[in-house]
């Protein structure tokens, strides 16, 4: 499951098996999906991922604590939690200072970065300029934090955005702003979904890094998530060639 995982969320996985193989942190990658699209799912099994390969701990920020976990996992889970450090910034400006006081925070550098929910802030100062220090800190802060990790490793940053079907032209401006220092995004879109499943398609923008790639990622009842290659690329979306835990929304 991490090999796919990484092929969703990581677009330097597209460059060849032999990048897969490395520890290294792929490029800031906008996920970005409509409500329920499932953007959290991804962000926490992109955490348990990082953890259970033991790279290092993950920095989960998000406005309030997930509604739902993974189930599934067993013992395991409370071990691999350990290494999520949860952070709850209610406002931009709690967020922002967060980001700023990292550069002073002592112990082991975040092998990976992620923000759940990045419109709650937005939509608290609307502005491009505001949108555009928003973006450009928080690569500052991953790139602070690979620094710290040293060669080699590097801080992973994914940020999950929800959009609207029909958003104003302000979004539409608002998300032009991220796409600058995003160049790689993920798209999430629902599909028809199979019997007990909710499924989704995941399509990889690597922004000139390599060539675009699709996903089908489904969740089953009992909160297992499967990755596989999108129909249209290789085989079928039903067949497990790989599995991991995480609740959606």
């Amino acid at each position: 499951m991490a090999e796919a995982l990484r092929r969703v969320l990581s677009p330097s996985s597209a460059a060849g098996p032999e990048e897969e193989n490395t520890a290294e942190a792929g490029p800031p990658l906008l996920l970005l999906g409509g409500p329920g699209s499932g953007k959290t799912a991804l962000l926490f099994a992109a955490a348990l991922e990082t953890a259970g390969e033991g790279r290092g701990p993950v920095l989960f920020l998000t406005r309030r604590p997930l509604q739902s976990l993974p189930r599934g996992t067993g013992a395991a889970l409370d071990h691999l939690r350990l290494q999520i450090r949860f952070q709850y910034p209610p406002s931009t400006r709690e967020l922002l200072h967060l980001l700023c006081s990292a550069h002073e925070a002592r112990g082991p550098a975040p092998s990976l970065l992620l923000l759940d929910g990045l419109e709650e802030y937005l939509a608290e100062d609307p502005g491009l300029q505001e949108a555009a220090y928003l973006a450009a800190l928080l690569l500052d802060t991953a790139d602070h934090f690979s620094h710290r990790v040293g060669p080699g490793g590097g801080c992973g940053l994914i940020v999950a955005l929800q959009t609207q079907e029909e958003g104003d032209s302000g979004d539409a401006l608002q998300l032009s702003v991220l796409q600058r220092y995003f160049p790689a995004q993920c798209w999430l879109q629902p599909d028809a979904p199979g019997p007990g499943q909710h499924r989704l398609r995941a399509s990889l923008e690597p922004g000139g890094l390599g060539p675009r790639a699709e996903w089908c990622v489904a969740f089953r009842p009992d909160g297992e998530m499967t990755v596989t290659p999108w129909p249209a690329q290789a085989g079928d979306p039903s067949s497990d060639k790989g599995s991991s835990s995480g609740g959606q929304r």
